[in-house]
């Protein structure tokens, strides 16, 4: 005998939205017990209305909790667009990108050291470009408590590289995650990918600099290889920042940042499109 659609919707609500997508192919109760509202709105951010207050796009107009989802999924931008906000469609983990403007870069308000404009692809209005500095320092902050709870996430500046970059491969960045609950994760990485023969022509011209600071120690992560950026499913690249741990019903403040202060070279030509934190095992 075929349990009722409200029975239906019951036990999907104790699933997952994968669990329901894939349910609506059994049979018509399930597909129309896994379109209800009640199903859905167990799978919504318990903050789900203020996201939809705050969001820049007609989300406001979305009737059903289903869509509200499909929404997330395809993500939103709050906070007068400076942030982006969207849900993984099989898990409903959360993700945040933080744009540029959102988040802290040393002397980006001063015209001689970056340019902000409307990049193609970006997903944001503006995005800082580094026109030349000898201090880089970015930094981004989160709440844990609007992310899922329960979850290891990654921190990950989202950047590219021009064709006229310069400095950049020379001296590591420092990269780190710290919490106000004691959690830290500390790594180095270059800011941009290995040229051999840029590499050659960069040494030539610091020389003994190079040797003074030595910088002949390659920084490589886990896996053995250089810790460099790394390329998206999007046109950008990103490096990792580092990582950390939520905890159901703790609203810890997080710390991302990347800083090169040490070289003393200048550097230029790279873009920033924010800091994006997303579930590790998203990856």
């Amino acid at each position: 005998m075929m349990l009722p659609e409200a029975c239906v919707a019951n036990i999907l609500a104790f699933t997952s939205p994968a669990d329901t997508f894939s349910s609506s192919e059994v049979s018509s109760v399930f597909r129309l017990a896994g379109d209800s509202d009640f199903v859905w709105e167990r799978f919504l951010p318990s903050g789900y209305k203020s996201l939809l207050s705050q969001s820049s796009g007609h989300h406001q107009n979305v009737l059903s909790k289903k869509e509200i989802y499909r929404c997330f999924c395809d993500s939103i931008l709050i906070n007068n667009a400076r942030k982006l906000f969207k849900i993984n469609k099989f898990t409903g983990k959360i993700s945040y990108i933080l744009s540029a403007r959102d988040i802290s870069i040393t002397h980006s308000d001063h015209s001689s050291y970056w340019s902000w404009s409307n990049v193609s692809y970006s997903r944001f209005s503006e995005s800082a470009e580094l026109i030349t500095t000898d201090r880089l320092d970015v930094k981004g902050k989160i709440q844990t408590g609007v992310l899922s709870p329960n979850t290891k996430y990654g921190a990950y500046i989202i950047m590219k590289v021009t064709k006229g970059a310069y400095g950049l491969d020379l001296v590591p960045a420092e990269t780190s995650v710290n919490s106000k609950n004691g959690q830290i994760s500390k790594s180095a990485t270059y800011l941009s990918c290995l040229d051999e023969k840029k590499q050659q022509m960069k040494r030539l011209f610091y020389g003994n600099r190079e040797e003074r600071m030595a910088l002949t120690v390659e920084v490589v992560g886990g896996d053995g290889k250089r810790r460099e950026p790394k390329g998206r499913d999007d046109v950008w690249m990103e490096i990792e920042l580092g990582e950390f741990e939520t905890r159901e019903g703790e609203n810890d403040e997080v710390i991302m940042s990347l800083t090169e202060v040490k070289g003393y070279q200048l550097k230029g030509g790279i873009v920033i499109d924010g800091i994006e934190v997303r579930p590790k095992s998203l990856n």
